[in-house]
């Protein structure tokens, strides 16, 4: 029995149309795809529906864990804030149609009012139960401030909301300097997601961007400690690849979307 749940992020494949990314993740044997909001808003834009994107998923037999991304809630104040909720609550409207139970709340890039993170964390927890949704609160290793799971967990612990939940994500802990072992002080109920990937050994950990991401398995990072941490917790939910790479971009989809998936379970499974 597997320990974990496998899904692919569409940014593995994202110059893929978005009804082609979802077949492509059930035939490679994935059984869950995160999809992004700006693949979305194309398809609506050539003529498609939000049906459309959910009748596929579920035709597939897949779930969508998330949708990605919501952008400045967490440093804004005023009529800039309402005008950013008003983006969100259009992007929450779309993760309910296609059926994903969280959507990925992102981070300000500088330092930013932690207190004030948290509040509107909370505020932003109670709209989204206005569309089933859970937000849930992803670090980002190159941003100035929550860039490691401690950062994050800090977030939520003052938010000290019920639906709170944190995106994993082994390239963000090592571009942001934050150990593995922070995954000790989480609860499995307390993440949404994992994202999965690797990092390599060069240019060195502060100068990574996302294209820099590699396969599980092709870098540095000692991913065989951070599924053990993950399964210690009792965390036994999605392992979700996501990669940035144009290399990738330019190889068939489907070739890239079954190595990606053979070497998450080598990993992961000790295969």
């Amino acid at each position: 029995m597997s320990r974990f749940q496998y899904c692919l992020n569409s940014s593995t494949i994202k110059p893929t149309p978005i009804i082609e990314k979802i077949r492509i993740a059930a035939a490679a044997g994935y059984t869950g795809i995160e999809l992004w909001h700006d693949d979305i808003d194309l398809h609506l834009q050539a003529g498609g529906s939000l049906a459309d994107i959910r009748k596929a998923v579920t035709d597939y037999g897949l779930q969508v864990p998330t949708t990605i991304y919501l952008k400045g809630w967490f440093d804004t104040t005023g009529t800039e804030h309402a005008q950013e909720l008003d983006e969100i609550k259009r992007r929450l409207e779309q993760t309910a149609a296609v059926g994903a139970p969280h959507v990925i709340a992102g981070p300000p890039q500088k330092k930013s009012d932690r207190s004030l993170g948290a509040r509107n964390y909370v505020e932003l927890l109670e709209v989204g139960r206005q569309f089933g949704v859970r937000p849930a609160f992803e670090y980002l290793g190159f941003v100035d401030d929550i860039n490691s799971i401690e950062a994050a967990l800090d977030v939520l612990q003052r938010a000290n909301h019920p639906d709170a939940t944190i995106v994993l994500d082994p390239f963000h802990c090592y571009r942001g300097g934050g150990p593995f072992e922070s995954i000790a002080k989480l609860s499995p109920n307390q993440i949404a997601v994992s994202h999965f990937n690797d990092s390599p050994a060069q240019p060195a950990a502060n100068l990574l961007g996302d294209p820099d991401r590699v396969m599980p398995g092709d870098g540095i990072c000692n991913l065989k400690l951070y599924c053990d941490l993950l399964a210690q917790i009792g965390y036994k939910r999605w392992l979700s690849l996501e990669l940035f790479r144009q290399d990738l971009y330019e190889r068939d989809a489907l070739e890239v979307a079954k190595i990606g998936l053979e070497k998450m379970q080598a990993v992961a499974e000790g295969n």
